[in-house]
């Protein structure tokens, strides 16, 4: 059996610490080395009064519509329902969207909520389209403090209800490996970014560090959607691999892709 044209590549995996398994997985079965670079971490928002109000409506049956955009915002919602003793089945009134499968996924793990809706190209402008066309309805947005307004106000706009609120607080990671002597030493083969925030932030940790983005020349850019991608572009980096399915599995097929032609290419 061939080995994966993944194998013996080193590869930095920006996601949050209790999130990174699932990526650092999906590389060890091509035979890559996963780096651990942690450059999310999710606190609890300063002020939690607007979210538990929020859970409580869509306890008492008030919402139509729960909207999710991220697994992080299922971990937060499970962890407050927790502290207010709601059980996550009360929930169930409400018709569940989610951004894409692994949100999906999460609803139904954490929460035991089956998504009624998910879009084709999972981003929040076609989330967004897909619920125009359900008509209107009382809808709860819970996000992170720092998400882009575009999916509330598309929502608002086509008459919508929304309630959007800080679900959690995205910050600075910290720990894992030693990334910005890897990258000066060209010791890294290519950096994952699962999220426009993972992107911010490795720019900020890595200058924080006493890195230097100049060093991400020759290193393979891989980004999980459009918007991350955009994100990256911010800081003159180029992305190198977008996946047409923005999964985790589609931006590591992505990845095994191009290396595969690289080497096809090689003399």
């Amino acid at each position: 059996m061939s080995r994966s044209a993944l194998a013996g590549k080193r590869v930095v995996n920006t996601r949050a610490a209790h999130q990174a398994a699932a990526l650092d997985d999906l590389l060890r079965a091509r035979e890559a080395e996963p780096l651990p670079y942690p450059c999310i971490a999710i606190a609890p928002p300063e002020d939690t009064r607007p979210l538990d109000a929020g859970l409580k409506a869509l306890a008492a049956g008030q919402v139509d519509w729960l909207v999710l955009t991220s697994e992080n915002t299922v971990l937060a919602l499970a962890e407050r329902l927790r502290a207010l003793g709601i059980a996550p089945a009360a929930l169930a009134s409400a018709r569940l969207a989610a951004v894409g499968p692994q949100t999906a996924a999460a609803a139904s793990e954490h929460l035991g909520l089956s998504a009624s809706l998910i879009p084709d190209d999972h981003v929040a402008e076609a989330l967004a389209g897909a619920l125009k066309g359900q008509g209107g309805g009382r809808v709860f947005l819970p996000q992170s403090n720092i998400a882009r307004a575009v999916l509330a106000n598309e929502l608002a706009a086509a008459g919508f209800d929304v309630n959007a609120m800080a679900a959690y607080r995205t910050v600075v990671g910290t720990g894992g490996a030693d990334v910005p002597t890897l990258l000066r030493e060209r010791a890294v083969d290519g950096v994952v970014f699962t999220s426009a925030s993972t992107a911010h932030n490795f720019a900020d940790r890595l200058r924080r560090e006493g890195g230097t983005l100049s060093d991400m020349q020759g290193v393979c850019v891989a980004c999980i959607g459009p918007v991350t991608a955009a994100a990256v572009r911010q800081y003159g980096l180029t992305p190198d691999i977008v996946p047409t399915t923005y999964t985790l599995e589609g931006i590591v097929d992505a990845m095994e892709k191009v290396y595969a032609s690289q080497q096809t290419e090689s003399p």
